[in-house]
């Protein structure tokens, strides 16, 4: 099993778009579920995290502009962004604690990642 982002692309300063993270296969449960990013040159950083419950976290950065949501029956994580600025370009990861079958341990997971430019 892995991690499989999508919705990454190129958009306008102002402009919004909208990533989807999901499980490759069947798994057993998915527990907290984070958006990650990374620029060239810098640190992966959080951008987004959210239990099992709904509860989310966000960075200071994405507070207002970035909502992060959940479909647990699809085991599906999304990450609206609005508002995108040309700081925002990055490669977006997701990351994710998930069981893939009943009885096995609860690892952690990351996708490949989605690349996100922001430009005029």
């Amino acid at each position: 099993v892995r991690l499989v982002e999508s919705g990454g692309g190129l958009v306008q300063p102002g402009g919004s778009l909208r990533l989807a993270c999901a499980p490759s296969g069947d798994v057993f449960r998915v527990a907290t579920m984070g958006w990650y990013r990374q620029a060239p040159g810098k640190q992966r950083e959080l951008v987004a995290e959210i239990a099992s419950d709904g509860i989310t976290n966000y960075a200071d950065f994405a507070k207002g502009r970035f909502t992060s949501s959940r479909d647990n029956a699809k085991n599906t994580m999304y990450l609206q962004m609005n508002s995108l600025k040309v700081e925002d370009t990055a490669v977006y990861f997701c990351n994710a604690d998930l069981t893939e079958d009943y009885g096995m341990a609860t690892l952690n997971y990351w996708g490949r990642g989605t690349q996100v430019t922001v430009s005029s």
